[in-house]
């Protein structure tokens, strides 16, 4: 794949990269490591100061970075000025914690003075998504540089103007060179630079198979690797749930980012004794949508990030279809230029299709029917994913078979599966391993050091 910007309203390339050489790539390494040399030793209060001027960069220019988000990947613009503004809040999160997420922990142990204490490891490699530019890159700077680490980011091929621009604001907030950099690259080039020494850790956002390869590369040289791969997240909805409530937060959470997010619910499984009202409702909503221009601030869903990723949809789409789902409304692409595809629903979904638990990355729904909690509970479990879920009912017995019973590193109970620097963010199964956000991000690449001390 070419490192390019290529507008998926349109499909027209509006600036294209060369990779940087093998001696250019060798240079940003030793860069890397040196900056960190230096690096570990500053205060939490001074990388304080600079991450709360790059918070403040990212709100003050939150159209600029808007508008190039929505221009490379298609998500709609006021979305993409929201997604600003979260890497601003992540930043201001980690600067005001990471000292006290990071203090030394005391442990008890007769005769001695025993603590633990966390040190950084080194160059983090972070290989990242397109889905969301900014956010996906800044969840990961902000706890890694506030512990002392450096990174260096790979990030995905049709978003190289927004990778150019999240180093800018990092070295315009006043961090020293080298302690972030972007590597204009291609993903062969990746198992390469995990096998170097210099780099300590990675991690990775991205499909099962990238998880897959770069899991395999980090065990090859035994590094630490967090991995948040896909998800086919239920959104279950029962009988004493708000239907209405549900029904206008599930097409949100299914057309999220045009319906391209790891944890915008997939699969929708609904009691029995409501699913025929849900559908009804479910469906209007639906067809009510605008598809359209991502600038225009009345879209609701604006094109798929790619020619490619609208072609491999609309292919799923019609598998399931033709093995025997039943299409309620979408199901094809618009008639236009642009990689737009019409908010889709499937119901009776066959159990080998690709709708019935694989992740279908756009607007498409599946519905289901539950005859009850464990039901439901055994159709959310069917996927080999296990990233997020969310459950609606107001009966406290389902409220906890269900945050007991689901099988996922998120469960959201009336509302919608969201990340929040305040909440720990992973998944279970293939939906990967490690947690990002939180006190646990920040420990995540960190050498958790025991130290006793004889008699003291």
């Amino acid at each position: 794949m070419s490192i390019a910007t290529t507008n998926p309203a349109t499909g027209e390339v509006l600036r294209s990269f060369e990779p940087i050489t093998d001696a250019q790539l060798e240079d940003k390494l030793q860069r890397a490591v040196e900056a960190f040399d230096s690096f570990r030793k500053t205060s939490f209060a001074g990388r304080a100061t600079l991450m709360l001027q790059a918070a403040d960069i990212l709100e003050a220019d939150k159209e600029k970075f808007a508008r190039m988000m929505t221009t490379e990947m298609g998500k709609t613009y006021r979305s993409a000025v929201d997604e600003a503004v979260k890497c601003a809040w992540v930043c201001r999160y980690y600067a005001e914690r990471a000292e006290k997420f990071l203090a030394d922990e005391a442990a008890d142990v007769p005769g001695s003075k025993s603590f633990v204490r966390y040190l950084p490891l080194g160059p983090i490699l972070a290989v990242m998504p397109w889905n969301y530019p900014f956010w996906q890159v800044f969840r990961f700077i902000a706890p890694s540089l506030m512990a002392g680490n450096v990174g260096l980011l790979k990030h995905a091929s049709n978003v190289p103007q927004s990778a150019l621009m999240i180093e800018e604001v990092l070295l315009r907030a006043g961090f020293p060179e080298g302690v972030f950099q972007t590597l204009l690259i291609g993903s062969n080039k990746v198992a390469k630079i995990l096998a170097d020494p210099r780099i300590k850790a990675a991690t990775l956002t991205g499909s099962e198979g990238a998880g897959v390869q770069v899991g395999i590369a980090a065990a090859t040289d035994i590094k630490k690797v967090v991995l948040e791969l896909g998800g086919s997240d239920p959104f279950i909805v029962m009988k004493s749930a708000n239907l209405e409530q549900a029904v206008a937060v599930g097409v949100k959470a299914r057309v999220l980012n045009n319906g391209q997010s790891c944890i915008a619910a997939k699969r929708f499984i609904v009691a029995e004794e409501i699913a025929d009202e849900f559908e009804r409702l479910f469906v209007k909503k639906m067809e009510s949508l605008k598809v359209g221009d991502p600038f225009d601030e009345r879209t609701d869903v604006g094109p798929l990030s790619s020619a490619e990723a609208l072609t491999e949809l609309d292919a799923d789409v019609q598998k399931t279809i033709r093995a025997g789902a039943r299409l309620l409304t979408g199901g094809k692409r618009l008639n236009q230029p642009g990689n737009y595809y019409l908010p889709t629903v499937l119901a009776d979904i066959p159990k080998d299709s690709p709708a019935a638990c694989g992740e279908l990355f756009g607007p498409v729904a599946s519905l289901f029917r539950a005859k009850n909690a464990e039901d439901a509970i055994r159709i959310a479990n069917s996927s080999p994913f296990g990233l997020g879920a969310s459950a609606w009912t107001n009966d406290s017995a389902e409220r906890e078979k269900f945050i007991n019973g689901l099988e996922s590193g998120m469960v959201f109970i009336n509302r919608m599966v969201a990340s929040d620097p305040r909440l720990p963010f992973g998944g279970v199964k293939r939906s990967g391993h490690g947690r990002e956000l939180a006190i646990f991000g920040i420990r995540e690449f960190m050498n958790i050091k025991t130290v006793s001390i004889e008699g003291a």
